[in-house]
């Protein structure tokens, strides 16, 4: 059913794409033969191109199965879908315009007419795109596929809260399999049994997917579990032990046969430094010019909210471990910490002032650290600085924890974006942060941007 189902969803967007290319062309021509400047050649009516419509049509679909667009995994976001339907578009109009050079001689193709042809298919493929995910999600919440977790400890339990967090995915939380003496539930789930029982278990409860949470699991144990799941033909995914290989890009290649994962340290260094400099002073600048009449209007409401200056300025551990100023818009009483001493904050911290609870839930309270970064002291996307008591006591207990001032601290980062912000986990967001030390590109910064500012105003975990 699952496999049926999943054949159909490809149809459905191959159909999709086909048909938005073929509308895409053609709203390139008549564009052309509207705009007359400059002034178009030979443009032949638009029965004459049917046959060049066919051509890109071909081109790029052949270019979409290539690019892997017709194999996306649940969870694509649609920044990530819109990057590669640009690239796929870009490459197949190429191919395709190389051949109609080839099979249509004597018929004039306007090159605008190819640049507008691109912008058009980029646009109405994502449309396209977007409504066939809209009809897959409504048919998956209403048929979700059943998973089964083989570890309910930390991990597992994780695991199966994202999935409850993101129904649009399309999946079920079974159960667990956890080896625990006496362990009947986790995370409000069920214990199904031990590790033994896991392909009853896969019958039993009709499961489509096994998530295998053992990040510490002997390579003996993984090997067993993974061998059962491929008897009973269901989807395998098994999460790693993160601090081995996630902080590295990996590339599977062999020495004389046999096979070897390569590990590329891609941390920034040289044009790339430069390179995400350029990018910080020109946006923070924009930022700053730009956001500065509803800085006035924040710094207006908070003086008369509550006594005390506009701005909070506390140290926190940038690059190298220095420590540095971070500015931020108060919203805290004056005197918060006289008597407590340096807390973490909660998500109902009674030390907030009125305006301070709404900035903080807004994330509003961070702006001023555009200054911050205009004057280098962080960057628009990094880890995000900590206290020095914080940082002490973490590196104490969280591996690795100080690789993640290899890079300059930054305003939101990929653990944020992923919903590691606030009163969450500092083992799984240090996890997140030295994946993008290690793993940075112009790319990635800007889709983290991107996706900061459309959760900007939703971020449950934001106080």
């Amino acid at each position: 059913m699952r496999r049926k189902r999943s054949l159909w969803f490809t149809l459905a967007t191959v159909l999709m794409d086909a048909a938005m290319i073929m509308v895409a062309f053609f709203a390139a021509y008549h564009l052309r033969s509207v705009v007359q400047y400059p002034p178009a050649l030979n443009i032949a009516p638009f029965r004459s191109y049917a046959g060049m419509m066919l051509l890109q049509v071909l081109s790029l679909l052949v270019t979409f199965f290539f690019y892997r667009l017709y194999h996306q995994p649940h969870n694509v976001s649609r920044i990530d879908q819109l990057y590669n339907v640009t690239a796929a578009v870009c490459i197949g109009t190429l191919v395709a315009t190389a051949g109609t050079a080839f099979v249509y001689k004597d018929l004039d193709y306007p090159r605008l007419m190819i640049i507008y042809f691109a912008f058009f298919a980029i646009l109405f493929v994502m449309v396209g795109r977007l409504i066939v995910g809209a009809w897959r999600r409504s048919v998956r919440a209403k048929n979700p596929d059943r998973v089964l977790i083989v570890g309910a400890g930390d991990v597992g339990r994780m695991i199966a809260q994202r999935i409850r967090q993101s129904p649009s995915l399309g999946y079920e939380v079974v159960g667990f399999l956890d080896e625990t003496p006496g362990r009947k539930s986790a995370a409000g789930l069920p214990v199904l049994g031990p590790h033994s029982a896991l392909r009853q278990t896969i019958r039993n409860e009709g499961v489509d997917e096994v998530v295998i949470a053992l990040p510490e699991a002997p390579h003996e144990q993984l090997l067993d579990l993974i061998y059962e799941c491929e008897r009973e033909n269901v989807v395998i995914k098994v999460f790693p032990d993160v601090f081995q290989i996630m902080a590295t890009e990996l590339s599977l290649g062999d020495l004389n046969g046999l096979p070897m994962l390569t590990m590329r340290n891609v941390a920034l260094r040289g044009w790339r430094l430069s390179l995400k400099r350029a990018m910080d002073v020109v946006g923070s600048a924009i930022g700053l010019i730009f956001l500065s009449p509803l800085f006035l209007l924040i710094a207006l409401l908070i003086k008369l909210d509550s006594p005390g200056p506009v701005f909070y300025s506390q140290i926190r551990m940038g690059l190298d471990a220095r420590p540095f100023p971070v500015l931020k818009f108060r919203s805290m009483r004056m005197g918060a910490e006289d008597e407590t001493g340096p807390v973490w904050a909660s998500r109902e911290d009674p030390r907030r002032t009125r305006i301070g609870a709404f900035l903080r839930r807004t994330s509003l309270d961070e702006l001023p650290q555009l200054i911050n970064v205009l004057l280098g002291d962080m960057s628009l996307v990094g880890p995000r600085p900590e206290r020095p008591v914080f940082v002490e006591q973490f590196r104490q207990v969280v591996p690795r924890y100080m690789d993640r001032h290899r890079e300059k601290a930054g305003m939101t980062g990929w653990a944020q974006v992923n919903g590691l912000r606030g009163d969450t986990s500092i083992v799984e967001r240090t996890k997140y942060d030295l994946y993008y030390v290690e793993n940075w590109s112009l790319l990635l910064d800007i889709k983290i941007l991107l996706r900061t500012l459309l959760s900007f105003l939703r971020d449950r975990n934001a106080y």
